[in-house]
């Protein structure tokens, strides 16, 4: 056995290096080398002296906000292909963990996403889809870890402070009441739950928290502070004993590779829980590809960090957003993993960042650990290793260049990467490892270009434990004894089509299985499927504007509610909806075409808005806000009335009509010169919208 390994590694060796030196058609992939035959210093991968950090990792948030909005209207098998790409093992991105936004009704990037509590009495655990998006992932990945992080907060538990620390122990119980609701109804265990995503925490409200998940039987739920810097977490827990021993992880959004000496000093893990937020391109890919390695290198290895305090502690890093199902236009476009915006179409792609996760995901599990020699590579780039202590490694390698590895954030300080050969040697309970399976990653230029490839095996018998690469810029590698590594596959989806031009929806769904209509994204407010059990007729099913208070907010929050649809290059269109006011004399409502802003810009989205008011008036603007006044008067309009309101938008004019009667004609509009159709109120008052269709021509 062991000559035929000899001769089948010496007839590799020889392959490698006639491929090195041989045909044009293959020379963007790498050559493996034996040591021996190649120059330069050697890395050492040693476990002789104990391991590094714990693996705890790779993961990706849905919402923050409303990022998987509409990848739950996709058809089958498109959903279930997209899904498979992202949670499946050895099959794409693979991830070990999920973070969800815990809906709190408020604007949190991208859209609303709805509370389980909108008030205090009412209690919902099968609104929005964060429950169903979790349960997929289970089903494909039953050891996924689950954490649930609040962006905003129902107005209710502010008792009219935008504040959610007003009274401690009511948003601890809105909290948990989440985790309890999560088992309860979805047999979903939350692992790990957050504070207030980038905001103030509060030391006491953390206390509080911990006491009540323990009152509830949820000791095994940890606490993860504060979804924000590293600093001042760290340093109040090194002086308070309490706080210190309640916070399982200190989690820092875009570290930038670095931690701090007092959140090292504390030995809890650390973890980067929110990163990358970058367009999913080839530079994207970069971004990940390096702050994956580099989060440990550079964060968690420092001269000033002791063996003592490694030994207890553990690493992750979680991408922002995982997967790119909103519409482009709103901001952060295309910035996750994959992308999946056209549910009318069933077009989706894989994108690069999906394969640079797999170098990682696939080939290491939650639980394995770091080596301690880890580092930077001599010429630009960084190497880290991986073991699950059963005799299984894994090496990831990457050489990302400055000019294609840029993050959306923070700056990145310039460093150079070239060409260079890197000449690993495995010791310790390594170095007796035969074979190492060789996968592969160049970003860049479509003729070099090479995602997830597999290459030969490298046989390290006669090599003493040691191989040599030729490593250039924008480059991934991992080689790993694990075998079970695949780049999955599905026929190709349909090719990518505009949103429909003549869209129409009634809202008929006696039993919806999603709280929201398909396709509308909620901006401000939360527009639900509601059954009018006043009106037997016509109208007894609507879509219902749910709010009646402002929600104790993360971002800048309209006054009016919205909900945007269609798409984002329409000009001329034709928007016919069925409204009802609910709130007498103060109540008004909306329908709008050419609206050009959304998410946490909604404030100062320009359009033309045509309203109705209870107070018998109308108005046409051209914000949402209001201060551009293209005409008013008064109309016979009240609230519990059902009323058909017409908006026509052709070239630079508008026109109105109510009921079919024409109210306004020709209004100039110059600005602005394409948006979104939408559906909103005056207020947060509740209010319903039936009979939606949308005639549009680009």
């Amino acid at each position: 056995m062991a000559e035929w390994l000899l001769s089948a590694s010496r007839q590799r060796r020889v392959k490698a290096m006639t491929a090195a030196a041989g045909s044009a058609g293959r020379a963007a992939v790498p050559f493996l080398l034996c040591a021996l035959l190649a120059p330069g210093g050697a890395y050492v991968l040693d476990d002789s002296d104990g391991l590094g950090r714990e693996f705890d990792g790779i993961g990706a948030v849905s919402g923050g906000g409303a990022t998987s909005r509409l990848l739950v209207n996709y058809p089958e098998p498109y959903r279930s292909q997209i899904l498979d790409y992202l949670f499946k093992p050895n099959f794409g991105a693979s991830l070990h963990i999920l973070k969800v936004e815990i809906g709190g009704d408020g604007q949190t990037t991208d859209g609303t996403e709805p509370s389980h509590m909108h008030y205090a009495l009412d209690e919902n655990y099968f609104r929005g889809y964060e429950w169903w998006l979790m349960k997929e992932a289970k089903k494909r990945n039953p050891n996924i870890t689950l954490i649930g992080l609040p962006w905003s907060f129902p107005g209710w538990l502010g008792k009219g402070f935008d504040w959610p620390y007003v009274n401690l122990q009511l948003t601890a119980y809105y909290v948990v009441t989440w985790i309890v609701g999560a088992k309860r109804y979805h047999d979903l265990d939350i692992d790990y739950i957050g504070i207030w995503n980038e905001r103030s925490y509060n030391a006491n409200y953390i206390k509080i928290l911990r006491k009540m998940l323990n009152s509830q039987g949820l000791q095994r739920v940890k606490i993860i502070a504060s979804d924000n810097l590293w600093e001042s977490i760290s340093a109040a827990m090194l002086l308070d004993a309490e706080l210190f021993k309640v916070v399982d992880v200190i989690g820092a959004h875009y570290p930038g590779t670095h931690s701090v000496k007092d959140a090292r000093l504390t030995g809890k893990k650390l973890w980067s829980s929110e990163d990358f937020s970058t367009l999913n391109s080839d530079t994207g890919a970069g971004c990940w590809g390096r702050i994956l390695n580099q989060n440990y290198v550079n964060g968690y290895m420092t001269s000033c960090l002791g063996v003592s305090f490694l030994s207890n502690t553990s690493f992750s890093t979680i991408a922002w957003n995982l997967v790119a199902s909103y519409y482009e236009q709103l901001p952060y476009g295309r910035c996750g993993l994959m992308t999946a915006q056209e549910p009318w179409s069933g077009h989706y792609v894989v994108e690069s960042p999906v394969w640079v996760s797999a170098h990682t995901t696939q080939f290491t599990q939650p639980g394995w650990y770091y080596l301690k020699t880890v580092g930077h590579l001599e010429k630009g780039g960084s190497y880290v290793a991986l073991t699950d202590g059963l005799g299984n490694l894994t090496i990831i390698i990457e050489t990302m260049s400055h000019k294609h590895s840029k993050c959306i954030r923070p700056f990145l300080p310039y460093f150079n990467v070239s060409q260079q050969f890197a000449t690993f040697v495995l010791k310790g309970s390594f170095s007796e490892i035969p074979e190492l399976q060789v996968w592969y990653t160049k970003l860049g230029k479509t003729s070099e270009r090479f995602l997830f490839k597999q290459l030969d095996s490298l046989w390290l018998l006669d090599s003493n434990g040691s191989f040599t690469l030729k490593l250039q810029e924008d480059e991934l590698f991992t080689l790993t004894t694990l075998t079970t590594g695949r780049k999955g596959s599905y026929l190709p989806p349909p090719k990518s089509q505009r949103f429909p031009s003549t869209y129409k929806d009634d809202f008929n769904v006696d039993y919806p299985f999603f709280s929201e209509a398909p396709n509308f994204a909620d901006q401000t407010g939360v527009f639900e499927y509601f059954t009018n059990m006043e009106d037997p007729g016509e109208h007894h099913f609507t879509l219902r504007q749910v709010l009646n208070q402002r929600p104790i907010t993360w971002a800048a929050d309209a006054s009016n509610t919205i909900s945007i649809i269609g798409d984002y290059n329409w000009t001329n269109l034709t928007i016919k909806c069925d409204v009802y006011i609910e709130t007498p004399d103060t109540g008004g409502v909306f329908i709008a075409g050419r609206v050009n802003k959304g998410g946490i810009l909604i404030r100062s989205a320009r359009g033309i808005f045509f309203w109705i008011f209870a107070n018998g008036s109308y108005r046409v603007t051209g914000d949402l806000a209001g201060w551009i006044i293209y005409a008013l008067g008064h109309v016979e309009v009240t609230a519990k009335t059902w009323y058909t309101l017409t908006l026509t938008i052709k070239g630079r004019f508008a026109s109105g009509m109510l009921n079919d009667k024409s109210l306004w004609t020709d209004i100039p509009v110059n600005f602005p010169k394409n948006g979104w159709a939408a559906i909103g109120t005056h207020s947060f008052e509740f209010a319903q919208f039936d009979n939606f269709h949308v005639e549009a021509t680009r």
